[in-house]
């Protein structure tokens, strides 16, 4: 025991100061003395002059020894540092969205970046050894950098200037969809070292498919599929060996070789077309027969012109946008980078007919000559009993008029309103004593048609606001006498419809509008004047709200999205439910009023639309516009038309439009635009 007292005393006393210490203390200087044997002996001992400051053989083999060392660590330690970006450049992720006609054929493309994504085995395997052949042929046995390529980098570092070419296909891809442009060793060498890295991460396949697709082929485009459609009109899976070669030169500089820019282009383009050929048989991925049989070049065709937003394709377009936008989770930065696929329920062929329509009404209006035919504003849709919208005019050009006329919201519904007033009536009934119960009405309740009744409320004579009891005055002045509601809505009889709405009540007029399809924020100050169509709805929501009527009382909200797709995966978009808003027996009713206004009421040259016609015209007060809407079968159309000041943005005067006399209120362009449209085939 005691024995091992001591040797512990012994350990302890060896770690206390003075004991272990001074050894390690000696230990240090000794290596430090051996070290500095090593210190190179400069200036040189034993010379004399300038011999003195040259190194010997040992001291410049020491020194580049180390400086190589040193620049080996500083590259270990940038290398273990730089990492692959998390993000890619916004043009490598950004495609062009698609909008397709309800046919499924292609309508229109958005976007700033004309792209979208190929498959590698969508590539004829040619093709993209035509790339490859051009760009990088030891792609797939390369470490996914080209040293040679470095070499170059820095020595135009040391010399001044800024690098060149000679990457790889893996740095091109680097640089695309990571990096910058700037041609500076510092980029290059960061691009190195993401490239080593990629390589090691990805296959080569993954690699060569993101190449292709990322980068620039001129024409607004990047990748090879737009490429492909751009320069031949197919998809890239349609390319031959010798169109692949053409579009491998591009990849060069596409600025220097596309042939529509200049004959010096199109000469610059066939030879690096016969080059890529020739590198192709070289490297053994083209046989020289097939070769010889590639003589001539590939004349690419014309520049397209933009599928994109002229004409009514703008209006389309921003209308389908509108809807993705508001039944859908997809945020606005999402939406921008592209790649969605919007199929619309817009047909192609009612567009024509509904374009061609209001052309030939545009046609008979002469804006040069006469002053009432200035500033006009024709606006249109078609929905139908479900909800599509299947054809609209927003304008005589989307680039020319960015303002949609068919989503407007400033044009006052005139009487094409009252069906709105005759709905309530019929299903609410009238209140003509405050605190009795309301009584039901029927289309054969006759009310006074005269000419400057006195308007009233249940409680006595409705007073303006300047302090007058309100009158109500039909066109022209003309007394109908006691008439049914039927025949009052059939011929616009203002005084019965104005009276009604007061019976009815506002509120409730403005509930069954919005109920079948108008927005409550544009039906505007709920007065007396109200049942006569001062809310300005917009041709879209009125097309609706009558195609309610046409359903016997069932309605859905519009919507211009059947389905969307991004990248080929279903996304979510909300469809609106059809609902019963209105009894089908008075949905029924006004359908039978609507019917008798173009049998023998106000909209007669309805009549050429066939039998099953139904419809009403309206007139705004102070005749500052003029509507059609109607419908036949299941599909609802309305027309507006007014006079905008494009300084004030105010409503001019129908007065004069057209032609027509002096005093004439309203116009017959939009019945004749809704039965031209309608009887189209």
């Amino acid at each position: 025991m005691i024995e091992r007292r001591k040797g512990a005393h012994a350990r302890t006393t060896a770690a206390a100061p003075g004991g272990r210490w001074p050894a390690l203390l000696r230990w240090w200087r000794a290596g430090f003395l051996r070290i500095r044997r090593f210190r190179p002996a400069y200036p040189r001992p034993g010379r004399t002059g300038f011999r003195r400051w040259i190194p010997s053989w040992r001291q410049s083999l020491g020194l580049t020894g180390s400086c190589v060392g040193v620049l080996a660590g500083l590259l270990a330690i940038m290398y273990a540092r730089t990492g692959i970006p998390a993000d890619l450049n916004a043009f490598a992720t950004q495609q062009d969205n698609v909008y397709y006609w309800a046919d499924g054929t292609e309508m229109a493309r958005t976007g700033d970046i004309n792209r979208q994504d190929m498959p590698l085995d969508s590539v004829p395997e040619k093709v993209r050894w035509a790339a490859l052949a051009a760009e990088n042929e030891t792609f797939y046995s390369d470490s996914g950098i080209s040293p040679s390529g470095i070499v170059r980098a820095a020595t135009k570092m040391v010399t001044g200037g800024d690098t060149q070419g000679g990457s790889t296909i893996t740095q091109q891809y680097v640089k695309n969809a990571y990096l910058n442009q700037d041609q500076t060793f510092t980029r290059k060498l960061t691009e190195a070292f993401i490239a080593i890295k990629l390589d090691n991460k990805m296959s080569k396949d993954e690699i060569l498919e993101r190449y292709l697709n990322t980068s620039w082929y001129g024409r607004g485009t990047y990748g090879i599929q737009r490429a492909a459609h751009a320069y031949y009109g197919k998809d890239a899976a349609q390319l031959n060996v010798s169109e692949g070669a053409f579009l491998a030169s591009l990849l060069k500089g596409a600025a220097l070789y596309d042939p529509a820019l200049g004959t010096e282009h199109r000469k610059r383009a066939e030879e690096r077309w016969n080059w890529v050929l020739d590198r192709m048989v070289a490297i053994g991925k083209l046989s020289k027969e097939e070769r010889n049989g590639y003589t001539r070049f590939p004349e690419p065709q014309a520049p397209p012109k933009p599928a994109g937003l002229t004409g009514q394709n703008g209006y389309l377009v921003e209308t389908a946008r509108a809807y993705v936008d508001a039944h859908t989770d997809i945020s606005e930065k999402d939406f921008a980078l592209g790649g969605y696929q919007i199929r619309t329920t817009f047909e192609k062929p009612r567009m024509a007919a509904l374009t061609k329509a209001v052309g030939a009404a545009r046609a008979r209006l002469a804006p040069a000559t006469r002053q009432a035919d200035r500033n006009v504003r024709i606006g249109a849709a078609s929905v139908t009993t479900d909800g599509r919208i299947v054809a609209l005019y927003g304008g005589p050009d989307y680039l020319e008029q960015g303002f949609n006329d068919a989503n407007s919201s400033v044009v006052p519904a005139g009487s094409a309103f009252t069906p709105f007033v005759y709905a309530a009536a019929l299903r609410d009934g009238v209140e003509r004593e405050r605190g009795r119960p309301r009584t039901p009405v029927t289309p054969a309740t006759v009310y006074d048609g005269d000419n400057k009744i006195t308007l009233r409320t249940p409680e006595g004579p409705y007073w303006d606001r300047s302090g007058k009891i309100a009158k109500a005055a039909n066109d022209g002045g003309k007394s109908w006498g006691r008439i049914p509601l039927k025949s009052a809505v059939a011929q616009s009889v203002n005084t019965a419809v104005m009276q009604l709405g007061m019976d009815v009540g506002l509120e409730r007029v403005g509930k069954v509008g919005v109920q079948t399809g108008l927005l409550e924020s544009s039906l505007g100050q709920k007065l007396p004047s109200f049942a006569l169509g001062t809310a300005t709805p917009s041709a879209i929501r009125m097309a609706d709200a009558y195609a309610t009527f046409a359903g016997r009382g069932k309605h859905s909200e519009p919507y211009s999205v059947s389905t969307l797709m991004r990248n080929g995966s279903q996304v979510p978009v909300e469809k609106p439910a059809v609902g019963q808003v209105l009894p089908q027996a008075v949905a029924s009713a006004v359908d039978d009023a609507l019917r008798e206004a173009v049998r023998r009421g106000t909209a007669t040259a309805a009549k050429a639309a066939g039998p099953d016609a139904a419809g009403k015209t309206g007139t705004a007060q102070d005749n500052m516009s003029a509507w059609f809407v109607g419908y036949r079968g299941t599909l609802s159309t309305a027309v507006s038309l007014a006079r905008i000041d494009p300084r004030s943005q105010e409503l001019q005067p129908l007065d004069g439009i057209g032609g027509m006399r002096k005093g004439a209120t309203g116009s017959p362009l939009p019945i004749d635009i809704w039965t031209r449209y309608m009887t189209a085939r």
